[in-house]
């Protein structure tokens, strides 16, 4: 998550694509949107992290093994939240579903999905 934005509550801190082939697709991103992919050893295998040309990472491209073997492909913003288990608790209670977590460790998140069905994360660091 881009530093500047670990501490501010309710901003969205990072954004990851989670896929069977991480290393294919950000190959497609580079091509197609001009980032350059920065591998990220996972203990095995690599994810990756895309840079545009300027400026801060443009989010990760990860492979769907890990903690990441549940999350669907689909681009996943993590909104920063203080505490992540009153958050997450919030969720079922109006009317969502969580899907994943909460995690736990240093990088604790929750994918859930909302009321209308759009798949999202929380994110606690």
């Amino acid at each position: 998550m881009a530093e500047e934005n670990k501490q501010k509550i309710g901003s969205i801190g990072w954004h990851d694509l989670t896929v069977p082939d991480a290393a294919g697709v950000s190959d497609f991103y580079r091509e197609v949107a001009g980032w350059t992919p920065e591998p990220l050893d996972m203990g095995g295998y690599s994810d990756y992290v895309m840079k545009p040309a300027e400026g801060d990472p443009a989010g990760g491209i990860c492979n769907a093994r890990g903690s990441n073997a549940d999350i669907p492909p689909v681009w996943l913003m993590y909104i920063v939240v203080e505490d992540i288990a009153a958050s997450a608790a919030r969720i079922t209670e109006f009317g969502g579903k969580i899907l994943k977590g909460p995690t736990g460790g240093q990088h604790n998140f929750c994918v859930f999905e909302d009321p209308a069905g759009a798949i999202c994360a929380l994110y606690q660091g």
